[in-house]
C-alpha cells in the first residue's frame, strides 16, 4: 500500500491496486479509521458466510450492515437511479480514477468527518473496472442506535422538537458548503432524543458560498416526503405544521 502523499495525517488514505478476471481496480482506506479492510470485505457473500450481517437495507444503493471484531460497519454498492438506471443498474462511465464516484464520496466524507459534521466515519472504497466502465462500493462505520426518518415516519408521529433538531442540522451542513444533491427522508439519520446525521454522499459537492442550491436540497427533502405520505394517505404524519417547524429551525440557526 502507498499512501496519499498530500493529504493531512487525518485524512491519510492507502490505496492499494487490484487486478483480476472482472477487470482491474484499486480500493483505498482511511488510515484513521484502524480497520484491517482486506478485499474481501466489499463482498456480501462472505460476511454471509460467516454469519456476520446484522442489517440490510434496500433502496438506490443496496447496503449490509455486518460486525467484525466487535465493531459494526455498512457496506453499500453504488446502484444507478432515475433514467440512468434503464442502461444499467450498477455500471458506470469509466473517466478516470479521480474521478470515480467512491472515490469522490469518500474524500468528501473524510472533511465532513475531520471537522465534526454528524456523518458516519468513511472506512474504504472500491471500483472494479471493465472496459469503459466500472462498479463501486464504500464502507463506513455503522451507526448505532440509529434509525432513518422514513422508517421512523412509517411507525408513526415525529415529534416537532425533532424537525426542528433536522432543520438545525441541515443548516449546519449549508453553512459548511455541502450541497447534498440526494437529501431526503432515507438519508435522514435520527438517534433519540435529537441526534441528526446525514449519510450517503454520492454527487454531493462542497459549494464556497451560500446559493439557490441550499432551497434545492430543501425542496428535494419536501418532495421525498410528500411522497412517503402520498402512500399512506389514511395514516399521514407530515404536513405543513411540521414542514414550517424545520423551515424556522434552519432559518433560525446561525
Amino acid at each position: 500500500m502507498s499512501s496519499a502523499a498530500a493529504a493531512p495525517a487525518t485524512l491519510r488514505l492507502l490505496r492499494t491496486a487490484v487486478r483480476g478476471p472482472a477487470g482491474q481496480g484499486a480500493w483505498y482506506v482511511n488510515a484513521a479509521a484502524d480497520a484491517p479492510v482486506t478485499l474481501d470485505w466489499f463482498q456480501p457473500r462472505f460476511w454471509m458466510a460467516r454469519d456476520a450481517v446484522v442489517a440490510r437495507h434496500t433502496g438506490r444503493g443496496a447496503a449490509i450492515g455486518f460486525e467484525h471484531a466487535g465493531r459494526r460497519f455498512l457496506l453499500r454498492h453504488y446502484l444507478r437511479g432515475g433514467m440512468a438506471a434503464a442502461l444499467s443498474a450498477e455500471r458506470y462511465l469509466w473517466l478516470g480514477e479521480a474521478r470515480t464516484r467512491p472515490l469522490a464520496e469518500l474524500k468528501l466524507t473524510l472533511r465532513l468527518h475531520a471537522d465534526g459534521m454528524p456523518v458516519p466515519r468513511p472506512v474504504a472504497v472500491r471500483y472494479e473496472r471493465s472496459g469503459l466502465s466500472y462498479t463501486a462500493d464504500i464502507i463506513t462505520d455503522y451507526l448505532p442506535d440509529t434509525r432513518t426518518l422514513a422508517a421512523v415516519l412509517a411507525d408513526g408521529d415525529v415529534p416537532l422538537a425533532t424537525w426542528a433538531a433536522i432543520g438545525r442540522t441541515i443548516r449546519r451542513f449549508h453553512d459548511w458548503g455541502l450541497d447534498h444533491a440526494d437529501l431526503n427522508a432515507h438519508n435522514i439519520l435520527l438517534r433519540e432524543p435529537d441526534e441528526i446525521f446525514l449519510i450517503d454522499f454520492d454527487k454531493a459537492r462542497l459549494r464556497q458560498a451560500a446559493g439557490i442550491w441550499r432551497d434545492a436540497n430543501l425542496a428535494r427533502l419536501r418532495r421525498s416526503l410528500d411522497a412517503l405520505e402520498d402512500a399512506r394517505p389514511a395514516a399521514r404524519r407530515f404536513d405543513e405544521t411540521q414542514w414550517q417547524v424545520l423551515l424556522t429551525a434552519w432559518f433560525e440557526t446561525q
